[in-house]
């Protein structure tokens, strides 16, 4: 599916002020890499996303954890441990 994503997908992720967004996989684990100024209000904007919402309960199924934006943490934010300027 993210060969080809929806475009209201795009608009909706830019529109909530994510950008530079990179999807990496590893079968059903997922490692996602973007930047945002607001992290909680970037996922609060793609919670109430009707087109976000039908994205996610597609893809959802494909992924290891959650993607319910609604919870405390609806991704794991991972600690950087090295990094190449």
């Amino acid at each position: 599916m993210h060969l080809e994503p929806w475009p209201e997908i795009i608009q909706e992720h830019s529109a909530a002020g994510i950008r530079n967004y990179s999807i990496f996989q590893n079968g059903n684990q997922f490692f996602y890499v973007f930047e945002c100024d607001d992290v909680p209000a970037a996922f609060a904007y793609i919670d109430k996303s009707e087109a976000c919402q039908r994205w996610n309960a597609i893809t959802s199924t494909m992924v290891e954890g959650s993607f319910d934006f609604g919870k405390a943490d609806p991704i794991v934010p991972l600690r950087e441990v090295f990094y190449l300027p």
